[in-house]
């Protein structure tokens, strides 16, 4: 459900825009106020453009902040030319949560801090768009975006837009009215008056001529190549000297891994293995493991491996309550990302958000870009080493 290199197969963006402009009460000139905890207030002078999107509902956490970081990168292109605010979609009872607790059209103040977002770009929740709308909850453009139906021309990757034919089922229906009616994450009431599938071969930076130019021509004849999504920001941050805590941290997926990437995700007993080689080498007794794995399993592996200390994250009623399951899971990233050694998951997001992590961190990459090795995989290549390209 989360490997990486799904995510433009499996990927659907709704492109809402709307026109409306949110007013603030007192008239300093600022475009958007970062020192808030919720939604920003914007002032009467400059019409505000409003970018709302989800992706496929099988895709899981991790892979949905990956897009976040896409999308937030458009909104920051597309400020460059007018106000544009990301409305954030409610986080609903996604694949990998699985806990008793209430966890449908969850804000993203559930699990981030808004403050923070807003210093990148201007944000705001669902539910404050939908109060800012009033009672005509109206959306004014949907675009759906997919693959080519073709696939690639020739087999070369090349940027194009097109307006085409909707190439599967997209869920949004026509009432008697016009009106494109979809879920809306169990909202009420909201409705599109324009609908759209846009199939797409691009960068989600390619994106800004068409959404601030003309939504309606043809995109392909607005792509100019001018905006790339990997753009001029650098950090200019020393790489520090972690050393992180007498641990191993482990990401170790089982569940839906084993019917998916089966060759790459080792038995209870080879990961085991693996696991007390590194151990060894680092002369550590104490093993930190992130997993899905039920019960019976984390069990059996905590066999394999008596001689030394096995911990896991087990949140208390009230915590899971407080933080739900997508909390938890960063509470395991944050765990693993803080470790002396890290080896996680081939093609995890989850292990990937842990890769991040450690390395704005300032931990070594050899102790970070390690994966499990399958039973069934020859060379078992570790991840692509993604650094931090300091100025």
């Amino acid at each position: 459900m989360e490997s990486a290199s799904d995510v433009w197969m499996l990927l659907f963006i709704l492109c809402t825009l709307n026109t409306v402009t949110r007013t603030s009460k007192d008239d300093d000139q600022f475009v958007y106020d970062v020192g808030v905890k919720s939604t920003p207030q914007f002032v009467l002078s400059k019409p505000m453009r409003f970018l709302l999107y989800e992706v496929n509902p099988g895709e899981g956490f991790n892979l949905r902040r990956d897009v976040y970081m896409r999308i937030a990168n458009l909104v920051l292109f597309l400020n460059k030319i007018e106000p544009w605010t990301l409305v954030l979609p409610p986080w609903d009872n996604l694949y990998h949560w699985r806990s008793p607790v209430e966890q449908s059209s969850l804000p993203w103040s559930t699990f981030f801090d808004l403050d923070s977002l807003n210093r990148h770009v201007s944000v705001m929740e669902f539910h404050d768009f939908l109060e800012d709308l009033g009672e005509d909850k109206k959306i004014d453009e949907v675009y759906y975006l997919q693959m080519y139906e073709e696939g690639w021309n020739s087999g070369k990757w090349r940027e194009r837009m097109d307006i085409r034919p909707c190439t599967q089922e997209t869920y949004f229906k026509q009432d008697e009215s016009g009106h494109w009616r979809w879920s809306y994450w169990g909202f009420e009431g909201v409705y599109s008056t324009n609908f759209t599938c846009l199939s797409i071969q691009s960068e989600s930076t390619h994106l800004v001529p068409f959404l601030t130019k003309n939504t309606t021509a043809r995109a392909e004849e607005l792509i100019h190549g001018e905006f790339s999504e990997w753009s001029t920001l650098y950090w200019t941050k020393e790489h520090g000297e972690a050393k992180g805590g007498p641990y191993l941290a482990v990401h170790l997926r089982r569940r839906d891994f084993l019917r998916g990437h089966k060759d790459s995700t080792p038995t209870l007993k080879e990961a085991a293995r693996q696991i007390e080689d590194i151990l060894n080498k680092l002369n550590l007794t104490t093993v930190f493991i992130a997993t899905d794995a039920p019960k019976s399993e984390f069990k059996q592996l905590k066999s394999y491996l008596s001689e030394y200390h096995l911990k896991i994250f087990e949140p208390s009623d009230d915590l899971l309550e407080k933080y739900k399951d997508g909390g938890v899971a960063i509470i395991d990233q944050w765990i693993c990302a803080h470790a002396r050694y890290f080896i996680g998951t081939s093609v995890s997001t989850f292990s990937f958000r842990i890769h991040e992590e450690r390395e704005i961190l300032g931990f070594d990459p050899h102790t970070t870009f390690n994966r499990f090795c399958g039973s069934k995989t020859g060379n078992c290549d570790q991840p692509t080493k993604w650094l931090i390209q300091y100025s």
